[in-house]
């Protein structure tokens, strides 16, 4: 049975009902959670067991709504159409952007970022808010992966007409079982993540004519490499 594109018509109608439908259980899930927080404060100051463990349940019950309202947003970026907003873009210097952006909050982790730019690469046409994303992405991955310490290296390089984009950490790795899933929706080794973090940056990689690969081997880090066609 063929599959439907993303810009064939019954890809966006389906597409278009999920976002609905998602946004409806949005509205519901934010008046539940406004009503439990509510709840919450009435019982700040618990003074009897029972009160203690309503206390108790009451916290769990606010901490799931907000995961699955996590879901829900997720989701809404992964099944979410947009028109690319293509223009000229020099992956290096969005990448120094990023590095910039994220070294301080990485140093506090005790993770390096080293970047190694490509001598003179051509440029890509990018969506560059959508494409901050995806580079946004696999760095706070890489960071998830190293709790303790490590290093993070960007490297740009340049093949025939295609431009290249490794990210790689010197992390936990990803488990060989779970390794030709990670860009399937919902599977993720994170106890918070709702797995499609990684489902999205391939949709947009692929969405600007790109690849996007993964190797990994665990207890030695995981290297994905992003490939765009260069404007020649």
């Amino acid at each position: 049975m063929p599959h439907a594109s993303s810009t064939s018509p019954e890809y966006i109608e389906l597409a278009t009902l999920a976002g609905g439908f998602i946004h409806e259980i949005k509205n519901h899930l934010n008046t539940l959670l406004l009503n439990v927080q509510l709840l919450a404060e009435d019982l700040e100051v618990p003074e009897t067991p029972r009160e203690r463990r309503a206390a108790e349940s009451v916290g769990e019950l606010t901490e799931e709504c907000r995961r699955v309202l996590n879901v829900a947003n997720d989701f809404l970026r992964f099944a979410k159409i947009t028109e690319l907003q293509l223009v000229p873009t020099s992956l290096d210097s969005l990448v120094a952007r990023m590095v910039d952006f994220l070294a301080p909050t990485a140093r506090l982790q005790n993770v390096d970022i080293l970047w190694h730019a490509a001598p003179e690469p051509p440029l890509v046409m990018l969506d560059v808010e959508m494409f901050e994303k995806v580079l946004l992405n696999l760095m706070l991955n890489a960071e998830d992966a190293m709790p303790d310490c490590g290093t993070i290296t960007m490297q740009t390089r340049c093949e025939a007409d295609r431009v290249y984009l490794d990210v790689i950490d010197t992390g936990c790795g990803i488990p060989p079982e779970l390794l030709p899933k990670v860009f399937t929706p919902f599977v993720t080794t994170k106890e918070t993540g709702t797995g499609l973090g990684l489902a999205t940056s391939k949709k947009i990689v692929v969405s600007h004519g790109g690849t996007i690969e993964v190797h990994s081997e665990p207890g030695r880090g995981t290297k994905f490499t992003i490939s765009l066609p260069a404007i020649v």
